[in-house]
Formats: C-alpha cells, structure tokens, sequence
C-alpha cells in the first residue's frame, strides 16, 4: 500500500479504484487488483496513550 499526500492520480490508475472514507483515512481500494490500494491522511489523528 502506498502512502501519498494525494490520491488524484491514484484513483486514475485503474478503472476498477474506488475512494472510500474510513477512520478519518481516505483510502484508494481496488478490489480486483490489489496492488494499486493508496492510503492519504491520519497521522495527525494518532491516538495517544
């Protein structure tokens, strides 16, 4: 999984890439090809303790 400040090109890769909200993360998924998953976001919601 690739960790990126922005996920325009991302989405663009495949057809098949969808954006999807979870945890406060934007997450780029693709369900047929799992290589091109992307994650944007969180490390200012780091819980601490």
């Amino acid at each position: 999984m690739q960790v990126l400040s922005s996920l325009k090109e991302a989405k663009k890769r495949d057809r098949n890439c969808q954006v999807v909200r979870r945890r406060g993360r934007i997450y780029v998924i693709n369900k047929l090809n799992p290589r091109f998953k992307a994650r944007q976001g969180g490390a200012k919601n780091k819980r601490k303790g």
